[in-house]
């Protein structure tokens, strides 16, 4: 009895260890995935941006992160709250066999919603992927943060050739470093980051000659389309030290055809000012979820959204940023039902994909409530 226990209290022992060893293996990319500060000539252009208040970058209109005195109920309600927060069955992903199906058009304007906020635009004959992540987690590490409620619906070595990748600001679930580092080790791709952000790319051996840092309303060209980095009311970090990168929206225009993509924002009076600049606009990519009464500055709700859209002088509306994360704790669904009351109340053109699924901006399929059933 005695060798069976000493036998036990061994395999015991063993089965700890291991645990332990693989705990810390798992932690081990987390420093490296908090990123980089900004330093040497990096810092010196970020000390002297507009939006640069000598400590931190600030926002066009002020606001809070989430406001005084909020903290410990919000944490409880997103830790312990998860009334109806993930869908009730499997989400109807597109899985394309090859990539995106489709021959690029030179005239031609389509987007494939990946999930989330990662989108796949095709423009006059030029790819553009926004905001990419494959993880499984937006989170500095694999054990822990929030996790997908549905898989990515393309490998992301099955992507078909991308002429840019766009990056608005440095949260986890906007800026991963795994999808990064696979697509610095598989194409030749350059990325157009906010000022600052490049410290992190840098960091994860991105090279400098393909980061393309800009300040909100500069502007560079890359494959014939221009990009132009505009404001938007938000905030950035990835760990304590907050707003030492910048964070934007964008716009990227061909000879005709012209998008717009929020990034993070509150709504705020900026996106009228940006459709008289940049507009009209053929679509939208609108950030609808993650929205909460405890953080009202820095997210959109779907009636803001819509607002938004009409200010920038959208035609197209293709919400982003829901769906695929649990980031806040309104319903899965809640914000695209919200939504589609909206634009249909303001008479505004609007296109719900499934994840995976490609759609043309010059004919968008009828919005068929495709989530419903799923709420």
């Amino acid at each position: 009895m005695r060798m069976r226990g000493g036998r036990g209290a061994l395999a015991a022992a063993v089965t700890a260890t291991v645990a332990v060893a693989a705990g810390l293996w798992a932690l081990r990319d987390i420093p490296a995935s908090l990123g980089a500060a900004p330093s040497g000539a990096r810092a010196r252009r970020v000390r002297r941006s507009p939006q640069f208040d000598g400590e931190a970058f600030r926002n066009p209109v002020p606001g809070a992160v989430i406001p005084h005195g909020t903290g410990k109920r919000v944490l409880r309600q997103l830790l312990f709250d998860d009334d109806h927060r993930a869908p009730r069955g499997t989400v109807p992903v597109v899985r394309p066999s090859t990539g995106p199906a489709g021959p690029l058009t030179t005239g031609g304007l389509h987007v494939t919603w990946m999930g989330h906020s990662t989108a796949l635009v095709e423009i006059e004959g030029r790819r553009v992927l926004f905001d990419p992540v494959w993880s499984d987690r937006c989170s500095p590490s694999a054990l822990a943060g929030p996790r997908r409620v549905h898989p990515v619906p393309l490998p992301i070595e099955r992507l078909p050739h991308i002429d840019a990748v766009v990056i608005s600001h440095d949260h986890y679930d906007h800026l991963d470093r795994a999808t990064v580092r696979t697509l610095t080790r598989t194409r030749s791709v350059p990325f157009l980051v906010p000022l600052g952000v490049g410290a992190h790319l840098e960091r994860w051996g991105v090279p400098r000659s393909r980061i393309v840092e800009l300040d909100w309303e500069e502007d560079a060209t890359v494959g014939g389309l221009r990009f132009t980095a505009t404001a938007a009311r938000h905030f950035s970090g990835r760990a304590f030290a907050r707003n030492q990168t910048l964070w934007s929206s964008w716009v990227v225009a061909g000879q005709r055809r012209r998008v717009f993509y929020t990034g993070d924002s509150g709504y705020f009076d900026g996106y009228a000012e940006i459709g008289r600049a940049h507009g009209p606009f053929d679509l939208t990519l609108i950030q609808i979820g993650a929205y909460s009464a405890a953080w009202p500055d820095i997210h959109m709700t779907p009636e803001e959204a819509v607002e938004a859209h009409l200010d920038l002088r959208g035609d197209v509306l293709l919400p982003v940023h829901w769906g695929t994360f649990k980031l806040s704790v309104h319903p899965w669904s809640e914000p695209v039902d919200r939504l589609w009351t909206e634009a249909k109340a303001r008479d505004v053109r609007l296109v719900v994909p499934r994840p995976g699924e490609r759609i043309s901006a010059d004919d968008p399929p009828p919005v068929d409530g495709w989530w419903q059933t799923l709420a």
